[in-house]
């Protein structure tokens, strides 16, 4: 599912995403139970003080036809939202916990075999989150920062939710969006599938026309316009939520093609405070390297940025983060987590382990960094870069090399 992985946009869109290795017995770890489609995997427990809540819902955008399907005359995505929630019953009643994917999106997403977990290993559908599913906000703490988070290229909404529930926990309000026909399935409430067709053709075609770097420019803008419409709609969020968001405290994070969406959005729209670029080459071509830099890239941001990038992916070694960084005015950090790789920043370092697979598929897709050591690294680091830039909070872990998270480098 790698594809075109070096330039964040393209990770996953090939035909190469379609095809699916044999299944491979799924070895139950402790607390997993074995399902119908392998375990049902479990999901790290968030560390804040904060009770979860979740809901999801369909927004709708009028104003243009979907770029994806023209025949479409209107822009639909599926949204969830991730909030702090009111102390009380943890089994309320109506509040189970959320599962990790609806049922059509995680059967998608099983087929494909993802980034080396085997088909029916694991059970998508069964994984439950930590969050209650429409659970009363908590509105004691006043209005609370938000987060928008966007997921890589080809990967669903629900691919970082280790580090979403995180934050939630903290006390942030965090988006997640799924990006029709680009995302490998989203399920919308009537139970239709929109799948990723349309974007796996319009690659193929690409490829065939020597356009790739023109697609992959439409793909980020697609994305930036989507994420623009979802900050249009923060005061409209279901469930008496936009009364708990803060307009005014809005960041922006993403891995990989999530990542440059994060950077491109904040580069056109003011209202994104801070942002963070998890492992997203900031160009739209493949190779080589250096081309077709992103506007973000070529004029850099004056808020603050944050750039998070695997073993040997830093302002030193990918020329599009070296633009960005000799052209950011604004403050900035850049980090490199040890012995990870482009997928070690998702889902993949929670649930790949318990899929049944060997050592080498796990230091191929995860690397050779320990999977709870670079998810505390991931959590801590991004907590506190928006509890600096949003709360005024600084625990100074961004100051320099910390020993608590020794896998952390700092290259500036």
């Amino acid at each position: 599912m790698l594809g075109l992985a070096a330039a964040g946009l393209a990770a996953g869109v090939t035909a190469a995403t379609l095809a699916a290795p044999a299944p491979a017995q799924a070895r139950t770890q402790a607390g997993a139970r074995t399902g119908p489609l392998g375990i049902e995997a479990i999901l790290p427990a968030p560390t804040g003080p904060h009770r979860i809540g979740t809901v999801s819902t369909r927004l709708v955008d009028t104003s243009r036809h979907d770029p994806w399907v023209k025949s479409v005359p209107f822009r639909e995505l599926m949204v969830s939202v991730w909030y702090p929630a009111a102390a009380g019953r943890p089994g309320g009643a109506g509040h189970r916990l959320a599962p990790y994917m609806a049922p059509g999106a995680a059967e998608r997403w099983n087929s494909m075999a993802p980034h080396g977990i085997p088909k029916d290993a694991i059970d998508f559908a069964a994984i439950r989150t930590h969050a209650r599913e429409g659970a009363p906000a908590d509105t004691s703490g006043g209005r609370r920062p938000v987060l928008l988070y966007a997921a890589g290229a080809n990967d669903p909404r629900t691919w970082g939710t280790s580090v979403v529930e995180e934050l939630a926990s903290h006390g942030y309000v965090v988006v997640t969006i799924d990006h029709t026909y680009e995302a490998p399935g989203v399920q919308f409430p009537d139970g239709s599938v929109k799948d990723d067709a349309p974007l796996l053709k319009a690659f193929e075609d690409a490829k065939q026309d020597e356009a790739v770097p023109e697609l992959l420019k439409k793909v980020l803008d697609v994305r930036v316009a989507d994420s623009k419409f979802v900050l249009d709609r923060l005061g409209s969020l279901p469930h008496g939520l936009s009364k708990v968001v803060d307009q005014k405290r809005v960041g922006m994070f993403g891995q990989s093609a999530g990542g440059i969406a994060a950077a491109e959005t904040m580069y056109e729209d003011a209202r994104v405070k801070a942002g963070i670029n998890i492992d997203g080459t900031l160009e739209n071509n493949p190779e080589p390297k250096g081309t077709n830099l992103t506007p973000a890239a070529q004029h850099g941001l004056t808020r603050p940025f944050l750039l998070m990038g695997r073993e040997g992916n830093d302002r030193t070694t990918e020329p599009s983060w070296r633009a960005f960084w000799s052209h950011t005015t604004g403050w900035k950090r850049d980090l490199t987590l040890r012995g990870s790789v482009h997928q070690t920043y998702t889902d993949l370092a929670a649930l790949l382990p318990q899929a049944g697979v060997g050592r080498e598929v796990i230091e191929e897709h995860i690397g050779t960094v320990d999977p709870s050591r670079a998810l505390a690294a991931e959590r801590a680091y991004a907590r506190s870069f928006f509890d600096r830039w949003l709360r005024g909070e600084d625990d100074h872990l961004l100051d320099g090399p910390s020993g608590k998270y020794p896998e952390v480098e700092f290259a500036g």
